[in-house]
């Protein structure tokens, strides 16, 4: 039941008030509440609409950044897209994101991870194709899943300015295994 209230608070509640949750990390829910909580962006639908809905609200580009949301294209395997949001840039072709509603855990989907490898399967390194860490696979999947780009959480016009989740990142990544799990 505690799960099903902190998922409930997420939903409902501001950036702000998603922080004060017991943690993020304990979400259980779709992938596009949590990242509007994780990033502070505020954009509300499905994952696969962001980027077109951030245009002239938020500044987009193809440069992964800490805190900026990757927003996956709608594809045969997400009729809906994809949205995660970036918590370590490990180097130019790995990248670190904290997500919900990705790999199994305990038998369900909807959970939160933390510190999840990325890395860009493009042919011109411009991350319009990643491949994702999944857990039930104990590695990189083997799809490769188009975007469209990156949301970072400064605004176009004047406004303020997105603020992400502390628990965006853990105190230890294992940037090591995100680079092993990239080049193998």
């Amino acid at each position: 039941m505690r799960c099903v209230v902190v998922s409930l608070a997420l939903v409902f509640a501001p950036p702000a008030m998603a922080a004060a949750a017991p943690s993020l990390l304990d979400y259980v829910g779709e992938c596009v509440p949590f990242a509007r909580a994780a990033s502070g962006i505020q954009i509300y639908g499905d994952a696969w609409t962001w980027w077109g809905q951030a245009a002239g609200r938020y500044r987009r580009g193809d440069t992964p950044r800490p805190g900026a949301v990757i927003v996956f294209a709608r594809s045969a395997r997400l009729p809906l897209g994809h949205v995660a949001v970036i918590s370590r840039v490990v180097d130019h072709r790995v990248v670190m994101i904290t997500h919900a509603n990705w790999s199994r855990q305990n038998g369900e989907r909807g959970h939160a991870e933390q510190d999840v490898t990325l890395t860009d399967a493009s042919p011109y390194n411009d991350w319009s194709a990643v491949k994702v860490w999944y857990r039930d696979r104990d590695g990189l999947g083997s799809t490769i899943y188009p975007t469209y780009g990156f949301i970072y959480g400064t605004p176009e016009a004047h406004g303020p300015r997105a603020r992400t989740a502390a628990e965006l990142t853990g105190r230890s990544p294992d940037y090591v295994g995100a680079l092993i799990d990239a080049y193998r």
